[in-house]
């Protein structure tokens, strides 16, 4: 190639990265201040970042509409999503799963299908859809707001997916948050002891951040066991999404079939490993745990942006049953095994 055109070429790479830069810069922007802005509340007030996130962002669905912010948006809500849930790999290791014993991995596998398939069979029955059934008994049964946000994105794209999606992360927000004050008195209620009641709290609590906070609540050894069987459930999140995509993808034309393991899926899995050898120094893990966590927050911001409230009021009472039935099911699983396993029952 003549050097005058090998310049040129360049050149013209070199245009289209610049005016794909402008093109998402102000949207990315704007979510990010908005989870910047979400952070900050949390941070100073309490409550869960998240919600904040959402409500906010919600709050400039106009941006999504139109203007120079919708591509950068949409940019936020499916790739920087993408990006966080593959980065929650470096939250967990094979090791803190197997330190866990036998008979915890088999309740937690166990508690996951049970709740899932609750959410498939409760949403059917009340007309919901297998979609949003899988989308809602998913988040409950693996780790809430992420789980739904990694759901959702192998899930086939219909003109409701975002809103079905934020309702999700909201309600799911919601009651972690809830659950965060009212299980800790559930564990006292039956004299749970501080294995139990972190294996009760991380086994059933949506979200990590409110499994922290109620385990400590209680007592370091109650914490550190809730941290760690939570863990347990976020390492689910890879086989439920994969077992969820193949489901959902053959079933949907070549054109828009998903693929059979999406990259994030794969980053995700060789993070968990990466993070298992131990080599990665705390600093590089701790940055990439922040990194994931601002990816996900500004994602739901952009989610936030591009959902208004008119069409969650269109979704009615059934949803919110359908998240309450799916979380009161899975706490009275785990509780009533424990229950029995203790000998109390």
């Amino acid at each position: 190639m003549p050097a005058s055109q090998d310049e040129t070429t360049r050149g013209s790479r070199w245009n289209k990265t610049v005016a794909t830069v402008q093109t998402q810069f102000p949207g990315l922007l704007a979510a990010a201040t908005v989870g910047l802005a979400a952070s900050f509340l949390s941070d100073h007030y309490g409550g869960p970042t998240m919600l904040y996130a959402l409500l906010l962002g919600m709050a400039f669905h106009f941006l999504s509409l139109e203007g120079r912010c919708v591509e950068g948006i949409a940019t936020a809500s499916r790739t920087v999503l993408r990006i966080g849930v593959a980065l929650l790999g470096m939250r967990i290791t094979l090791g803190q799963i197997a330190a866990l014993g036998i008979e915890t991995p088999l309740l937690m596998v166990g508690t996951v299908i049970f709740t899932t398939l609750v959410g498939l069979v409760a949403a059917r029955l009340m007309g919901l859809g297998r979609a949003f059934g899988v989308l809602t008994g998913g988040a409950v049964a693996v780790c809430g707001a992420s789980a739904a946000l990694a759901i959702a994105a192998v899930l086939p794209r219909t003109q409701h997916s975002e809103r079905d999606t934020i309702f999700t992360v909201i309600g799911v927000t919601t009651l972690s948050t809830i659950a965060m004050i009212v299980y800790p008195m559930i564990v006292n209620t039956f004299g749970l002891g501080p294995d139990s009641a972190g294996i009760f709290l991380g086994g059933t609590i949506h979200d990590v951040a409110q499994v922290v906070g109620a385990g400590y609540s209680l007592s370091p050894q109650t914490g550190d066991t809730a941290t760690f069987v939570k863990l347990l459930r976020v390492a689910m999140l890879l086989p439920i999404v994969m077992v969820v995509s193949l489901a959902f993808g053959v079933r949907t034309s070549d054109a828009q079939k998903p693929p059979l393991l999406p990259l994030f899926l794969v980053a995700f899995a060789v993070l968990v490993g990466i993070n298992s050898t131990g080599w990665v120094p705390p600093l590089v893990t701790s940055g990439l745990n922040d990194l994931s966590r601002w990816c996900l927050v500004t994602a739901i911001a952009a989610l936030g942006m591009k959902t208004s409230l008119k069409a969650m009021t269109e979704l009615g009472p059934k949803p919110v049953i359908l998240l309450l039935v799916e979380t009161v099911l899975m706490a009275a699983l785990v509780l009533g095994v424990l229950l029995v396993r203790d000998g109390t029952l």
